[in-house]
């Protein structure tokens, strides 16, 4: 897919998301550095559409961007040392994030893959769709990026 078609349908999906759950609160908490949970979310699924176009994989471009936007729908902030939340919180929230996902939309398996395996290694069973380890490396690279340079700008659809 090329990159027209691909930023198209994370507009389009984005959208959908952003109408139709608590995704919006994303932009209150804090993922690496700087960025927002809902920033992050945005450019895992355009590495994701990157890496999937580059390589040119016959994947399902739809629910790659659907499941990279929700990989970390967990909703709180995980540096909050008062949050009742599991930790350490790189081994649960991908539990959290589909919990969430899953009471507000329809998931396909290869989304709920996407969310629940995200964290491979640290969660110990690995992805099973392309899809998948796709989001799993891009938010990889992602998150890389955004510790080691947190004064990065980033772009998003909706300020």
């Amino acid at each position: 897919m090329r990159k027209a078609a691909y930023e198209k349908l994370l507009k389009e999906i984005l959208a959908d998301v952003v109408n139709n759950s608590y995704f919006k609160e994303s932009r209150k908490y804090m993922q690496h550095g700087n960025t927002s949970i809902y920033k992050h979310s945005i450019m895992v699924a355009r590495k994701s559409c990157q890496i999937a176009s580059k390589y040119h994989l016959d994947i399902s471009y739809s629910e790659l961007v659907r499941g990279a936007l929700l990989h970390d729908y967990f909703l709180y902030d995980w540096h909050d040392k008062e949050h009742k939340h599991r930790r350490p919180h790189g081994f649960f929230h991908a539990s959290a994030a589909l919990r969430n996902a899953m009471r507000d939309f329809t998931l396909t398996d290869i989304e709920k893959d996407i969310i629940k395996k995200h964290m491979f290694p640290l969660t110990p069973i690995p992805p099973v769709h392309i899809e998948s380890w796709i989001v799993c490396i891009a938010d990889k690279i992602c998150s890389a990026g955004e510790t080691l340079n947190p004064a990065r700008k980033v772009f998003s659809f909706h300020k």
